[in-house]
């Protein structure tokens, strides 16, 4: 039995089991009425709200849909068609407005002027992941003029930081949007992670990052997708790239954090976990034993670098009761 055979999933089975897990979480142990769950028109979202569905009904979920001005067109109608396919009530909140007035445009724009002083508002960009001397990881920033002139930079750490910090507003503010509502629907909010996502840490602190409840955070990502298909997500969501919805150029999953492809990552991070030798995942997945090494590596040096995003609080006496 290959390693592909080890991920493989009984899907109906596994829709059952999940809907019978959220329904006890959610009205039992965090005793709340409902979820909220943020569509981004992703396969990940689409499949969290359909198991929710499944499990409460579609009056006990309300999908928020949660739009700025980076292009995220495709994401909006995506999501409207998912829960309208459902029929669960959702909401749109467009966070333009609110990512304008916090500053998020305008400190983006000031962290690359620093390396390309005319960008402006009119311009497009993208952080894409690259390999510098001796393997390390390093981010070239790719920009669209308005004249529609490809070109990359590659990135100082002080301005990638500043980038990256002024971008995760995005993803806090969404996730302030769900929390308002579970508040006062006596709701709780329903994260969206996969296993890759949630393992390696691609996610925001407080942001993406933050849930009460988890549903697939076990599941690789082709898991996912085998769910996907015995739920009936749209077609079209289950063979799109999964993107960042982030930057104003269009961006995969792939180019911005974890490159290499997803399928291979999953094999990958399960033959990390169960011991399988470098050799015996380089034939699975057609890859040279020397690129899994390196994945490998990036596993390990992905889980020690997100081990703070995934860390509680630090205390410095006990907590309740102590």
């Amino acid at each position: 039995m290959g390693l592909k055979d080890e991920l493989a999933i009984d899907a109906p089975q596994t829709a059952r089991a999940l809907a019978d897990a959220i329904r006890d979480q959610v009205l039992g142990t965090l005793r709340r009425r409902g979820v909220v769950v943020g569509l981004s028109g992703g396969v990940d979202s689409s499949v969290v709200a359909a198991l929710c569905r499944r499990a409460l009904g579609p009056d006990r979920v309300l999908a928020l849909l949660m739009p700025e001005r980076a292009g995220e067109d495709d994401a909006l109608r995506l999501g409207r068609l998912v829960a309208e396919q459902l029929g669960i009530p959702y909401q749109v909140e467009v966070i333009g407005p609110a990512l304008e007035a916090i500053g998020c445009y305008r400190r983006q724009a000031q962290a690359i002027q620093r390396v390309v002083p005319e960008y402006d508002e009119r311009w497009a960009c993208k952080l894409v992941l690259g390999h510098g001397a001796r393997g390390l990881a390093v981010y070239d920033l790719t920009l669209r003029s308005p004249d529609g002139t490809l070109r990359s930079v590659r990135l100082p750490a002080d301005v990638l930081l500043e980038i990256v910090a002024a971008t995760n507003f995005k993803q806090r503010t969404r996730k302030m949007l769900e929390y308002h509502h579970a508040d006062r629907l006596r709701y709780a909010v329903a994260g969206t992670p996969n296993r890759l996502e949630y393992d390696q840490g691609f996610f925001v602190k407080n942001g993406d990052g933050a849930a009460d409840l988890k549903p697939i955070a076990h599941l690789y990502k082709t898991q996912v997708y085998a769910l996907a298909e015995h739920l009936g997500v749209p077609e079209e969501i289950r063979t799109r790239p999964p993107t960042t919805e982030t930057y104003s150029l269009p961006q995969t999953q792939e180019e911005f954090f974890f490159g290499v492809p997803l399928a291979t990552l999953d094999l990958g991070l399960y033959a990390h976990d169960h011991g399988v030798s470098p050799q015996v995942l380089a034939e699975e997945a057609g890859l040279t034993p020397a690129a899994t090494h390196a994945v490998y590596r990036e596993i390990e040096a992905r889980r020690r670098t997100s081990a703070y995003l995934h860390a509680a609080p630090l205390l410095v006496e006990g907590g309740r009761g102590g």
